[in-house]
This record gives structure tokens, C-alpha cells and sequence, in this order.
């Protein structure tokens, strides 16, 4: 077997496991720093890295919230909740998430991001064409009565890559490329309303980083910290909250906004649906076989 594909089931396994303990968890009313710091630490003592920082998004957040280190809020009663994680072993990262429905009337947005997830894993094939995915997951969305958020995507995954070039689309249209043996990809639908904008927005906050570039820093701080952010993540995403709590430095805040200020970091801005509707997310990490592909974490 590819040394690579080994360290990506491997992963996979791991993650696998995650995915019953996340489900299992009991998040209504908890601090959403806590619901972070609790997946992201038994992934640690599984023997992984996160992947990236535990997003959790709440009703019209989509994507790319993680809490800040002194994020105060709490999971809200009568949400629905988006708990999305990865795990990494020496770069081969897989992806998942899970919607958690704190409300009866969310239970058929979760379930038609499911079945939509699904169906679209059952139509994953070698030199199947990207663009063929879309109309499966879109049309399985709306049979159920909702709407597919047209500008989020699924993704190819390479090592400390997680956005390896090719997307795996959610509505119709134009993708090009096909899928290939071997090619590891995340398959992601999302769902709203169906009056809702079927689209999401940059909202004004970013909590999740990627390193850019060490050239730029003008005080000393700030350019060992991002050195350290360097050789830490190693490219992958990782939370202004991780720098935070494990860099000891008294003045780490004022570096980090200098590499903020200097590009030497860039920021994953909060996705939220355009017109504010709640969204059901479902995601497993899938590797492409000769006979179709196999899901790696679940």
C-alpha cells in the first residue's frame, strides 16, 4: 500500500473515532472555547495533531469560527451547531464535521445534509467529473425542501494541504477536473432555508491564521514568534487562541498584530449565510479507489 494513503487511513481512524465522541457530546449551554479546547485536546491524547482549530458554528455561521482566548460565549438553546475538525498525523490530514440540532425544527436540515453527503460519496467514481457531483448533492437538497449554499465547496486534501487545488461543488454549474485514484478529497454539502440567500458572506472577524511569510517583522518579538509559528504548524491553519495560550511571551498580543499588520499571517474570515438563515453542515474525507472511493472517517 502508498506509504501516504496508510498515514491518511491511519488518520482517518482516528478521526473516526472523534466523530462518536463529538456526537456524543453534550454542547447546549456550554462555552464554546470549551466545546474547542475539548476536541482539540482528546485528539492530542489520541496521539494527533488538529488539523486545524475545532470550528463551531452556530445557526448562520458556516465556516471558520473558533473561539478567540477569551471568547465568553456560550452555546445557545434552541440552535443548531456545526462542530467541523480534522485530525493530522505527520501532514496527512483528514476532515469531518457533524451538525448538532438543538431544536426539533433543525432535525430535517441535518438529515438532508446527510443523505446529500451520502449520495454524493455513492457517486464518486475514478474519471467521474467533479462537475457531476453538484447536481447530485443539489438535487438531493432539494427534494428534501431546502437549499444548498452554492459558493462553499468540498476539497481535495494533500499533505499539510487542505485545499489541494480541486473542489467538489454543491449546485451545478461549471468544475473542472476529474476524480483520480488515490486523490483524497473532504465532500462538504451545506443547507439552508429555502427562502434563504443560498450563499455565504466574509463576516468582519478572523480567529483562524495561516503562515504566510517570515519577511516583514520590525520589532524582535514579533519576528520570533513567527518563526515559532513557522515550525509549529507547518502550514497548516491554526487559531490565534493556540498562539495565545502556548506562546509565554508577556507582550504575544502586540506581536501577533504586528504579523497581522506586516501579512506575515493571513486570516480565515467567519463565513456566514448572506441572508442570515441557519445552515446544517455534513462532511466525511473520502479517498478515491478503482471501484469508486472509500470513506476514510466513519
Amino acid at each position: 500500500m502508498n506509504p501516504d494513503l496508510e498515514k491518511f487511513i491511519e488518520s482517518g481512524k482516528i478521526l473516526a473515532e472523534m466523530r462518536e465522541y463529538v456526537r456524543s457530546m453534550q454542547i447546549r449551554g456550554k462555552r464554546i472555547v470549551d466545546v474547542c479546547e475539548e476536541v482539540e485536546g482528546r485528539i492530542r491524547k489520541l496521539g494527533a495533531g488538529p488539523a486545524f482549530p475545532c470550528n463551531v458554528g452556530v445557526n448562520d455561521v458556516a465556516a471558520h469560527y473558533t473561539s478567540p482566548w477569551d471568547d465568553a460565549s456560550v452555546v445557545p438553546d434552541g440552535s443548531i451547531v456545526k462542530v467541523d475538525f480534522g485530525v493530522e498525523l505527520d501532514g496527512f490530514a483528514t476532515d469531518t464535521a457533524i451538525a448538532k440540532s438543538l431544536n426539533p425544527q433543525y432535525d430535517s436540515m441535518i438529515v438532508a445534509a446527510e443523505t446529500a453527503l451520502q449520495e454524493a460519496i455513492a457517486a464518486i467514481a475514478p474519471g467521474r467529473k467533479l462537475s457531476e457531483i453538484g447536481p447530485v448533492v443539489e438535487g438531493c437538497i432539494e427534494r428534501y425542501g431546502f437549499r444548498p449554499i452554492r459558493n462553499l465547496t468540498g476539497h481535495k486534501i494533500e499533505r499539510y494541504n487542505l485545499h489541494a487545488g480541486k473542489s467538489v461543488p454543491n449546485v451545478s454549474g461549471i468544475e473542472s477536473g476529474r476524480f483520480e485514484v488515490g486523490e483524497v478529497f473532504a465532500v462538504e454539502p451545506f443547507v439552508t432555508l429555502k427562502n434563504a440567500e443560498g450563499a455565504v458572506r466574509d463576516g468582519d472577524a478572523a480567529y483562524i491564521y495561516r503562515f504566510v511569510k517570515t519577511k516583514g517583522p520590525k520589532s524582535k518579538e514579533a519576528a520570533k514568534l513567527i518563526d515559532y509559528i513557522k515550525d509549529t504548524y507547518k502550514g497548516l491553519p491554526f487559531a490565534s487562541r493556540w498562539v495565545h495560550n502556548s506562546w509565554k511571551e508577556d507582550d504575544v498580543e502586540q506581536a501577533f498584530d504586528e504579523l497581522v499588520s506586516r501579512r506575515c499571517v493571513a486570516g480565515y474570515p467567519v463565513l456566514v449565510e448572506a441572508s442570515g438563515q441557519p445552515i446544517a453542515q455534513a462532511e466525511h474525507t473520502i479517498v478515491v479507489t478503482e471501484n469508486g472511493c472509500r470513506v476514510l472517517t466513519g
